[in-house]
Parts: C-alpha cells; structure tokens; sequence
C-alpha cells in the first residue's frame, strides 16, 4: 500500500472518528468561515474555527489534538447557529478535547480540563453547582489565588455566591448517571 493510500485512509479514519463522537457532519462545511466571524473567543485560539475543521477534514490529528483553539471554545453555539449547514463546531471541539486528553497532547498552559474536572466532581458529589467551592478548589490548584478576588464581594451582596453548598437529593442516582457516562465515554 503506498503512502499516499495510507495517508488518505488515516484521515478518513480521523474524520469518521470525530464524526462519530461528536454528532457533526464536518463534510457539510462550507469553508464560508461565518462561525469565525461570529465566534467570541475565535481571536484567543491559534486556529480559526473554519479552519481547525478544514484541518479535521484533512486528518491532521496532532495539529488538531494539539491546538488550543478546541479548549478556548466555550460551546456557546455561536457557530451552528450562524452556519448554513447546522455544522456544530462546539459538539465538534467536545470530542476534540476528549481525544486530545485521550492522547495525551493536551495544550501547555490551559487550565480548562483542570476547571472542567472539579467542576463535574463538585456535581457529581452535591448535585448542583457550588461556586465558592469550585472556585477555592480551582485557585488552590492553580495557585492563582488573587485574581478575580475583587468581585466576590459584590457577588456575595447581590446572593450571587452562597457561602453553604446546595443539598440536593438523588446522589445514587448521580453515581448512576456518572458511572454510565464514563463507561460510554471509555473513560476509567
């Protein structure tokens, strides 16, 4: 089999793969870039959003796995809203940023898998959203602790942050949900 053949077949298998995680159909995109013009946060990534799926279209893994644009997106839909083909880049960076921890090619100085981690830890455990605790947790671990600190006042006196977690019922139930999705995700 000649390079060019196995070159062709490893991206086709990198598209279906992505495809399949993520629910896009990345064959659809125009290349008309109107999710990068409109996307928020397309200036703080490395690659722009109609690029980075020209460069899965093209079976570029490790550019992709490795570029910082897939943790930059906040899935704020953005893009499949403004795309005529309905492509959902936000789905699309979903399975992106699980492969890329999966590879181990996470981006240098990214903080995001850490926030994402306690985040569904804090979920997981109380049900809800606690973010006082999410953000002690997120600032112990990062060392970043006086960023930010000027606005928990007005939060607090506008009951933005509450100083107790929430009680919430259901934590079988929770575990339940957990443990499905990391068996489906593949995740241990």
């Amino acid at each position: 089999m000649s390079k060019t053949v196995q070159l062709a077949d490893a991206a086709a298998d990198f598209v279906a793969e992505v495809e399949h995680a993520s629910a896009a159909n990345l064959a659809a995109c125009l290349q008309c870039a109107k999710c990068t013009s409109g996307c928020p946060v397309a200036a703080r990534g490395d690659v722009k959003p109609h690029v980075l799926v020209r460069l899965v279209q093209l079976g570029q893994r490790d550019a992709v796995l490795g570029c910082r644009t897939i943790w930059e997106c906040t899935s704020c839909q953005t893009c499949a809203t403004r795309c005529p083909q309905g492509v959902s880049i936000a789905a699309m960076n979903d399975a992106l940023r699980q492969m890329s921890r999966a590879a181990g090619k996470v981006v240098a100085g990214t903080r995001v898998p850490l926030f994402n981690d306690i985040f569904l830890r804090t979920v997981r455990r109380l049900g809800r959203m606690y973010e006082v605790g999410l953000m002690t947790s997120f600032k112990l671990r990062t060392r970043d602790f006086f960023s930010d600190t000027d606005k928990v006042p007005t939060m607090l006196k506008k009951g933005k942050l509450s100083i107790l977690p929430p009680r919430v019922a259901g934590k079988g139930e929770r575990k339940q949900l957990f443990d499905r999705a990391r068996r489906a995700g593949g995740a241990k």
